[in-house]
């Protein structure tokens, strides 16, 4: 077993190619992550809680409005949250076919591909001074993958907020088992 960081880690056996990503080991950001959780909840269910207390027409669809924005954040929290905790990417080949898995829990849907229609294996560059590529990186929300493949004219991305260095070090490796055959 080749391990690339405390979160990644690749073996090698009989032909098969397996790589683990799991995406923090950072307890304390995590534990902040959770009290954001904690709070931003807290604070919709008291906004929800006083909206059936409010006569005003406008105050309601104020209200209403808020409790959109609100919820699209929720599950953008709640989704990050469980991902940081019980997630991890997978991906692993063998017997002439690439299989990649997001699973939480020990649940997610796995995508299998052919490996003789996937190419185009490449690092994406994250730039420093691009905003988005700062957003995606960061430790509050679930993106920012930094590999990719095609497979019959369709991107596959993977190994979310890898750093440069491990990430080029994952794409090396791999790289190197699709050269072998």
């Amino acid at each position: 077993m080749q391990v690339i960081s405390d979160r990644v880690s690749i073996l090698e056996k009989d032909n098969v190619f397996s790589l683990v990503i799991l995406p923090t080991t950072d307890k304390r950001k995590l534990w902040i992550l959770f009290l954001w959780l904690l709070a931003w909840t807290i604070c919709g269910v008291i906004v929800f809680a006083n909206f059936f207390n409010i006569t005003d027409r406008d105050s309601k669809i104020f209200i209403i409005v808020y409790l959109s924005f609100w919820a699209y954040f929720e599950f953008k929290i709640v989704r990050a949250y469980t991902w940081k905790k019980f997630g991890k990417e997978k991906l692993w080949i063998k017997k002439g076919k690439l299989q990649y898995q997001r699973e939480v829990s020990g649940r997610g849907k796995i995508k299998e591909f052919d490996l003789e229609l996937v190419n185009g294996l490449e690092v994406i560059e994250v730039s420093p001074t691009s905003f988005a590529d700062n957003i995606n990186q960061s430790f509050w929300i679930k993106g920012g993958e930094r590999l990719e493949f095609q497979c019959q004219s369709k991107v596959v991305r993977f190994g979310m907020q890898l750093s440069d260095d491990e990430a080029l070090k994952v794409y090396k490796a791999l790289r190197n088992f699709l050269n072998k055959d």
